[in-house]
């Protein structure tokens, strides 16, 4: 069984050393996303959920351009800088995952890049 890289235009470019994701056995594995703008590069947003949004944003297009969507999503993870902001974040995902919500798991940012907060991992059913 083969594996197949996925980019797009639609979301940030990752560094050279990981793909934006890969599909394999079924699945979509994406990468850790920031809230960066894809054409700019720039962090989008000052508060944890304008940066939740924009790193689901971010994560729907790599999905969609794999063939899959956020509602085909079985597992994410979250990666914030301060786990203070857990409770804001979270409105912002339910907005998201209204139903049927993915299993998540949490972890702290582990490189501060300056005005990250965020950070959005996932794998979804191709």
């Amino acid at each position: 069984m083969g594996r197949d890289i996925i980019r797009t235009p639609n979301a940030p470019s990752p560094p050279p050393t990981y793909s934006q994701a890969v599909r394999a056995a079924g699945l979509v594995f994406v990468s850790g996303t920031g809230p960066h703008d894809p054409v700019t590069g720039k962090i989008v947003g000052d508060t944890i959920q304008e940066q939740t949004r924009q790193c689901l944003r971010n994560v729907s297009a790599i999905l969609e351009a794999a063939g899959s969507s956020l509602d085909r999503v079985v597992s994410a993870t979250v990666i914030l800088l301060e786990e203070s902001d857990f409770a804001e974040m979270n409105e912002e995902w339910i907005k998201w995952f209204p139903a049927n919500p993915p299993a998540r798991q949490g972890a702290k940012l582990p490189v501060r890049i300056p005005g990250m907060k965020v950070s959005v991992a996932a794998i979804a059913e191709a």
